[in-house]
């Protein structure tokens, strides 16, 4: 529900500056501040399905818990890279980093449910209680940028 409300944040960031563009259409030759927008927007919308799919991987394959702490700060990052992006490129920057970081430890978190349904399957070992132990403490260090 929180991706629908920032897609559709940035969507009507873009429509707000195609009209105060004055023009039709998508194309507006000279407009900095709507190529800002619309490349913002494009770029957020771009990384919404590899956001989505290690958020559900994660929290299906590993822990639901730190799996959704993740996606919360994810959600959060990626508004501020846009609003960063609407300033100047550099201000985008840190929010563009630190949603990479958050998108590895999803992944990061899939692959140790992988592997450790895997350890389950040929070897009997449950690492699971390990595993969430271990996340549940790490994603906190999300939080330091």
């Amino acid at each position: 529900i929180l991706c629908v409300f920032s897609t559709a944040f940035f969507a009507s960031k873009v429509e707000h500056e195609s009209k105060h563009c004055n023009g039709k259409g998508f194309q507006r030759p000279g407009s900095s501040a709507f190529d800002r927008v619309y490349t913002a927007n494009q770029n957020c919308g771009h990384a919404y399905p590899t956001f989505l799919a290690v958020l559900w991987c994660a929290g299906l394959l590993c822990s639901q818990a730190p799996a959704a702490f993740a996606g919360l700060m994810y959600l959060f990052v990626r508004q501020k890279y846009f609003v960063g992006y609407l300033g100047e490129r550099t201000q985008s920057t840190p929010g563009y980093l630190f949603g990479k970081r958050i998108i590895l430890f999803l992944f990061l978190m899939s692959v140790a449910g992988i592997l450790n349904y895997y350890l389950i399957f040929f070897f009997g070992s449950d690492f699971e209680m390990h595993i969430k132990t271990i996340t549940s403490a790490i994603s906190p260090l999300l939080l330091i940028p």
